[in-house]
C-alpha cells in the first residue's frame, strides 16, 4: 500500500547554503506541501551566508558522511517518504539518500556525479579550478570570486542579477570533499559518493539538466543515468538555456512544476 507523499525535501550543494532554495520552498508550499531545506552539519546559524563567509571553519570541518547522516537524520522520522530534491552536490547526496533507500521519488537538477562517472567537460575543469589548482585546497574553505561564480553559476544571467545572487547565496565550498570526488575514480574500493547503480530497491530517480551548465554539463548527468543498470525507473530531461544556478534563473517555475509532478506520478 502506499501514500501520496506529502512532504519535500530540497537538498542544496556547494558554494550556497538552503538559501538557494528560498522560491521553491514558498513555492511548494503554496501547494500545500510541508517543505523542508536542511543545511550541512553546523550550518544552522543565524543569518546563514552572512555568517558562514565570516567564519568558513564549520565548512572546512565538512564530511561527506556526515553530511548524509545529518539528511538521513532528518528524513528517517518522517511519518511517510517524502520527495527528494537535489542541486548540483546535492544532487549526488540525493543519489546516496535513495540507495540507502529513503525516498518515494527523486529529482536531481544539475547534478554532480557519483563514484565511476568519469565524462569530465572542459568547463567543469576551469569552473572547479579555484579548488583543485592546489592540492593544499584539500583542508580549506574555498570562495568564488564574482567573475568565477559567473562561470560557474551564472553564465546565462545579467551581471546585475549575478552580482546579486552571488551576495545571497555564495559562501565558500569545502576543498577536501571535491578533491575527494576527483580522487575517487582513481582509489581502490568504495568512495564517500559510491551507489549500487544494480539497486532493484532504489525510489525513481530524474535527471534535470541545464544546457548552459559549465560547472556540470548535461554530459555529466547522462554519463551518470548511463551508470544505473537496475530496473528501477531513471530518466534525463534537459532544459535549453539554462545555467547552473537554475532554482534561481528566470523560468524556474516551469521546471518545478515539472519535476514535482514527475515524482509525484513516480512515487513508490
Amino acid at each position: 500500500m502506499t501514500s501520496t507523499p506529502d512532504t519535500i525535501v530540497l537538498v542544496h550543494g556547494f558554494w550556497v547554503t538552503p538559501r538557494s532554495w528560498e522560491h521553491w520552498i514558498t513555492h511548494y508550499e503554496q501547494k500545500g506541501f510541508r517543505v523542508l531545506a536542511p543545511g550541512y552539519p553546523g550550518f544552522e546559524v543565524e543569518v546563514e551566508v552572512e555568517a558562514l563567509n565570516a567564519d568558513p571553519d564549520i565548512i572546512t570541518a565538512l564530511t561527506v558522511p556526515a553530511i548524509i547522516e545529518h539528511l538521513e537524520a532528518v528524513i528517517r522520522p518522517l511519518p511517510r517518504p517524502p520527495i527528494i530534491m537535489g542541486h548540483s552536490a546535492g544532487g549526488a547526496f540525493t543519489q546516496i539518500l535513495l540507495d540507502h533507500g529513503l525516498g518515494a521519488s527523486a529529482v536531481v537538477l544539475n547534478s554532480a556525479p557519483t563514484e565511476g562517472v568519469r565524462a569530465v567537460p572542459f568547463s567543469q575543469v576551469k569552473s572547479t579550478l579555484p579548488v583543485l589548482r592546489s592540492p593544499a585546497n584539500r583542508h580549506k574553505a574555498i570562495g568564488l570570486t564574482l567573475d568565477e561564480w559567473k562561470y560557474a553559476f551564472t553564465n546565462t544571467f545579467s551581471d546585475e542579477e549575478s552580482q546579486a545572487l552571488y551576495e545571497r547565496y555564495h559562501i565558500p565550498a569545502n576543498g577536501g570533499i571535491l578533491w575527494g570526488s576527483v580522487l575517487a575514480n582513481f582509489q581502490p574500493g568504495h568512495q564517500d559518493t559510491w551507489v549500487d547503480y544494480h539497486n532493484e530497491n532504489r525510489a525513481p530517480l530524474l535527471f534535470v539538466s541545464g544546457s548552459e551548465d559549465h560547472i556540470m554539463p548535461p554530459a555529466v548527468q547522462r554519463s551518470n543515468v548511463k551508470h544505473y543498470k537496475s530496473n528501477t525507473v531513471t530518466e534525463h530531461v534537459q532544459y535549453d538555456g539554462y545555467a547552473h544556478l537554475l532554482p534561481a534563473q528566470k523560468g524556474w517555475e516551469e521546471i518545478a512544476d515539472f519535476a514535482l509532478d514527475w515524482a509525484l506520478r513516480h512515487a513508490r
